[in-house]
């Protein structure tokens, strides 16, 4: 078990993390979801990481204490955009901490972590909970609270990072804006590069290839789903950064806090960050050489970038305008399975929800919103969901949604296999309807409580077999119960899909496949994995 970091095995770990973002800077650059991206987040923390490790190949030494001023050192220099900055703090103040010691323990770790967080928060003037500030802070506190249990950076470093993930998924409820684009926050995505970057040194992997972050959410990331209409406007047109260098004599660190009020008067999103030798600068404001003028009151300026944003906003809303489609799709299923098989079919946008958890209506209209469509077909693969998909017509502006009243999924498979883009909304919409009767379902479970029920005695466990009204099979194994169903359930069709569900391992839904074939050798099987819970399978005759 290792107990103890040495400085070669904290410039591996920097290293091996700023290796991990850059292979995932393309996943998290499409978690931007504001009108105008501020640069793209990811890139901007993957070359904030980059100066970073640039300063560190320079160094030398491999002392902690050196490892840690060259990173540290590195990062502000390199610090690009909100997040970029928001990193390279975090990177200062965890290396600060850092920069009087020869190895680190758990203990040390932690502490730094803390200092991270803490650093971080203070550079930001008006910081806001639901960004990559959560969750370092949540990361930070978690270490703090473990470091005494656990010893060793083997169980340490897996624990934080769990928790960083719960973090992670923990924005979109923090910050309406996330949950409105139905993304989690990019630059808490990011940052869990660094974290994971470092135990996978620590565990002597390599990272290489296509993009390896564990996948912290399930709800879907991809930028063309944001519902860009309704995030609101620019209020400050220019994105302005530079540094100060070569500060003057007279130069105090007062004068670079009242340089940060003053930024506050002009702007949003100001970033003062450094000390008298370097100052990194970012404000969105509308007046950008205001704030230049000030600034060279402290010193000299250097590496200026000015973006017009109210640009990059009208290119983006005419591309989305470009892209808008005249009908798009949206299912409610649960199970990572069913939801990739929606993908699949073109559906444009999968919300989780099913049995024991049924999504809102504000949920439904919030994920049609997203959808770049004037008209949405809704399947809401539940009796329990459709009156709710019913109910958001009323909360959706500008779309039209169309519920399709399928309720279970092999409907709404056989309902989205219908849709055709060359038809017109209405005559989509018929052969949709029609294509629930196209397909008879059953659905294999547990009995939860002691009953009475369709003429069967029911006891807690007992396994069963329904279809959408009765329950037409009782037995204890769950193959023969499923098979006893498909019997019951069948009046001539051909082909059997069994949908398998998260307590079904593929081995057992291949042996149900191989019994159904020799008990019916006229009928062809397939398997698919569905991943739903509650639900051991999902059957359905065509």
């Amino acid at each position: 078990m290792q107990k103890i970091i040495n400085g070669a095995m904290l410039r591996s770990m920097i290293v091996t993390s700023a290796k991990l973002l850059e292979i995932n800077k393309a996943q998290i650059d499409a978690l931007n979801v504001f009108p105008v991206p501020d640069g793209d987040t990811g890139t901007n923390m993957s070359l904030t990481f980059q100066s970073a490790v640039k300063e560190l190949l320079k160094c030398q030494s491999n002392k902690v204490s050196d490892v840690a001023e060259a990173v540290s050192k590195g990062a502000l220099r390199g610090a690009r955009g909100n997040s970029g900055v928001i990193l390279s703090q975090v990177l200062r103040g965890f290396c600060n901490h850092l920069k009087n010691c020869e190895e680190i323990d758990v203990k040390l770790f932690a502490q730094a972590l803390v200092s991270g967080a803490q650093i971080a928060y203070g550079a930001v003037s008006k910081p806001k909970e639901g960004t990559i500030l959560t969750v370092a802070r949540i990361v930070a506190e978690h270490a703090s609270s473990i470091k005494g249990k656990n010893k060793d950076f083997e169980t340490f470093l897996p624990e934080i990072i769990a928790k960083g993930e719960e973090a992670v998924k923990l924005t979109p409820t923090l910050l309406p804006v996330l949950k409105k684009a139905g993304v989690v926050d990019a630059g808490g995505k990011g940052l869990m590069c660094l974290y994971e970057g470092m135990y996978k040194a620590l565990m002597g992997e390599t990272v290489s290839g296509d993009s390896i972050m564990a996948d912290s959410t399930s709800v879907d990331t991809a930028m063309e789903h944001a519902d860009i209409m309704s995030l609101g406007s620019i209020e400050f047109a220019y994105c302005t950064e530079f540094f100060i260098i070569n500060l003057n004599k007279k130069t105090t660190l007062a004068d670079i806090e009242r340089l940060r009020e003053t930024l506050m008067t002009i702007g949003d999103c100001v970033i003062v960050i450094g000390d008298l030798e370097l100052v990194k600068v970012h404000v969105h404001t509308n007046q950008p050489g205001v704030a230049l003028s000030k600034a060279l009151e402290l010193g000299e300026l250097d590496k200026l970038k000015i973006e017009n944003m109210l640009e990059q906003n009208r290119a983006l809303m005419k591309k989305y305008e470009e892209e808008k489609k005249q009908m798009g799709m949206l299912a409610i299923s649960a199970g990572e399975g069913l939801s990739n098989i929606f993908k699949d079919l073109m559906v444009d946008a999968v919300i989780e929800g099913g049995q024991s958890m049924n999504p809102s209506a504000s949920d439904i209209a919030d994920a049609v919103q997203r959808i770049n469509a004037d008209n949405v077909f809704v399947f809401p693969n539940n009796k329990n969901v459709i009156l709710a998909a019913e109910q958001a017509k009323s909360l959706v502006e500008n779309r039209i949604i169309h519920v399709i009243p399928t309720k279970n999924v092999p409907q709404g498979f056989a309902s989205a296999l219908a849709f055709n883009p060359e038809l017109s909304v209405n005559e989509n919409k018929t052969n949709m309807i029609h294509a629930i009767d196209s397909v008879t379902v059953g659905q294999v479970t547990y009995a939860v409580r002691n009953t009475k029920m369709d003429g069967f005695e029911l006891k807690i466990g007992d396994i069963m077999g329904l279809d959408n009204k009765k329950i037409l099979a009782v037995g204890k194994e769950v193959s023969q119960v499923a098979l006893d169903l498909i019997k019951k359930l069948r009046s001539g069709e051909e082909i059997i899909t069994l949908y398998y569900g998260a307590d079904v391992k593929e081995e057992e839904a291949e042996g149900l496949a191989e019994l159904i074939r020799e008990n019916l050798p006229d009928c062809e099987v397939e398997v698919h994995n569905g991943g739903q819970p509650i639900y051991y399978y999902y059957l359905a005759l065509e």
